[in-house]
């Protein structure tokens, strides 16, 4: 959550959740807090209190979605809130719509802004202009919604204190794997991209890391085997991102080698789990016997981007 200082991000005192970069430590700890306390009284068969009664999240998807739209449409029901969806049909977002102005449309109107976009620059604008919070359902740069869920599931099996443990990201050097990063940062695990040459973090984004998380073991990587050696979580993703189809042939062959199947997973320990953020392309990037096997936490994962997204909706709206 960014809490804004000066006139040219946003109001001063309106708090966004751009990237995890941009969050408070105390923040992070209250999300997470109140996600695992909500998720409890859920699976209890209690209902969550309605703190977010009579309070609306405006949603916009200039991408597809199953897990975000739903995560955050069902967080707002289940705090007492209501969400509006809004597509790119409806609202022309720089073409019929400036960024601008949509966003101050949506600020009189509503209590919080999600969007779900190509540039992260045009997440950024909307701060600039928004005196509600805007948060960030993926975006070109990132995808914290998607870390906070995934930290949630490391902290299922290892426990809260994540320090010491290792996230092995297998796959592209995309916004999945910088918000993976970052907040294994933030949360004192090690972190290793194994990728084709082409495909590593951005040394300016692993530096930035590294500036924030002082002593975090960071380390990139071309050889797969190698890396999931003392990995405590083994993450799949899709080789081929939305926005990226141009590429497709070139993608496939690049990351030859880089699936995670049993012949990968062999080289890992006994106790490492496999994580996805989905949608996965089975065959592709992660074998049908390794998403639907005994150390995938796949699904359970998944449905963790429902708690995540009601700990920040109540952290920020509430």
């Amino acid at each position: 959550m960014t809490h804004t200082t000066t006139t040219s991000k946003a109001t001063i005192g309106t708090r966004h959740f751009l990237s995890v970069r941009e969050a408070s430590d105390t923040d992070l700890g209250r999300v997470f807090d109140t996600a695992f306390s909500l998720r409890d009284e859920r699976n209890a068969g209690k209902p969550n209190a309605p703190i977010l009664a009579g309070k609306t999240l405006g949603m916009f998807f200039e991408k597809p979605s199953l897990r975000t739209r739903v995560s955050f449409e069902q967080g707002m029901i289940e705090l007492g809130g209501h969400a509006i969806v809004l597509g790119q049909d409806e609202v022309g977002l720089g073409k019929r719509e400036s960024v601008a102005d949509f966003t101050r449309v949506m600020n009189g109107m509503v209590h919080g802004i999600a969007a779900r976009v190509y540039k992260h620059a045009h997440l950024v604008e909307m701060a600039e202009h928004a005196t509600v919070p805007v948060i960030n359902m993926l975006s070109d740069l990132a995808h914290p919604a998607q870390a906070l869920a995934d930290a949630m599931t490391l902290m299922d099996e290892f426990g809260r204190d994540l320090s010491g443990k290792h996230v092995v990201f297998v796959g592209d050097g995309n916004n999945v794997a910088r918000s993976l990063a970052m907040v294994c940062g933030r949360l004192g695990a090690a972190f290793t991209l194994a990728s084709p040459p082409d495909y590593a973090l951005e040394q300016a984004f692993a530096d930035r890391v590294m500036a924030q998380c002082p002593g975090m073991d960071l380390t990139m990587t071309h050889d797969p085997k190698q890396a999931v050696r003392y990995a405590d979580a083994v993450y799949a993703d899709t080789f081929v991102s939305m926005g990226d189809e141009h590429e497709h042939d070139d993608r496939h062959a690049a990351f030859q080698g880089f699936q995670v199947n049993d012949e990968l997973m062999s080289c890992a320990p006994d106790h490492a789990i496999v994580m996805h953020c989905l949608p996965a392309h089975r065959r592709e990037e992660i074998t049908d016997e390794i998403m639907d096997g005994p150390r995938s936490r796949v699904f359970p994962q998944s449905h963790n981007r429902l708690h995540a997204q009601k700990g920040l909706l109540a952290v920020l709206m509430g």
